[in-house]
C-alpha cells in the first residue's frame, strides 16, 4: 500500500502544455476544506478527486464546496447526523452485501464516523465485533445516549 505523498507538481505542467486541452485533476491528500483551496490555487487543476478523507465522513464534500463558495467552515457534523449516516451505510451495505457480509464490511468505518470522541473505544470494539444488525443498532443507540451532550468541534 502507497504510503507517501501524493506528487502534484506535475499538474501545472500538464496545464501549461498549449498542446494539451484537457481537464486536469488531482488526486491524493485531500483532507480539508482548506487544503482543497490551497491545491487548487497552488496547481490550477480543473478539479480534484478525494478519496480516503471521504471514508466515514461523506461530509467532506460539502464542506469543500461550502467553503469554496464562501471561505468560511461549515460547522462539523452532529453526533446525530453521524449516527444517522453510519446507520444508513449500514442498512445499504447489508442490502446490497447481504447480512453477514453486511456487517462485516461496515467494521472498519465505525472508527471514521466516530472520529475523535474520547473514551469511544469501548463502542467501537463492541461495534466490531457484533454480528447482528440489531446488536449493531443497539449499540448506535447507546452511543446516542452516552454522548448526548457531546459536540464535536
Amino acid at each position: 500500500m502507497y504510503k507517501g505523498e501524493a506528487d502534484w507538481s506535475y499538474l501545472n505542467q500538464v496545464k501549461a502544455n498549449p498542446r494539451l486541452h484537457i481537464p486536469v485533476f488531482g488526486n491524493g491528500d485531500i483532507d480539508s476544506p482548506e487544503k482543497a483551496l490551497e491545491y487548487r490555487q497552488k496547481y490550477d487543476v480543473d478539479g480534484m478527486m478525494i478519496g480516503r478523507a471521504s471514508i466515514g465522513y461523506p461530509w467532506i464534500f460539502n464542506e469543500i464546496k461550502h467553503f469554496f463558495a464562501t471561505g468560511e467552515k461549515l460547522a462539523p457534523p452532529t453526533l446525530e447526523a453521524r449516527l444517522a449516516i453510519a446507520r444508513k451505510h449500514l442498512d445499504f451495505s447489508i442490502e446490497w452485501k447481504g447480512d453477514k457480509l453486511g456487517i462485516l464490511e461496515m467494521r472498519r468505518h465505525y472508527t471514521n464516523y466516530f472520529r475523535g470522541m474520547p473514551g469511544f473505544k469501548a463502542y467501537r470494539s463492541r461495534m466490531v465485533t457484533a454480528e447482528s444488525y440489531e446488536e449493531v443498532v443497539e449499540i448506535l443507540e447507546e452511543v446516542r445516549h452516552a454522548y448526548a451532550d457531546y459536540s464535536f468541534v
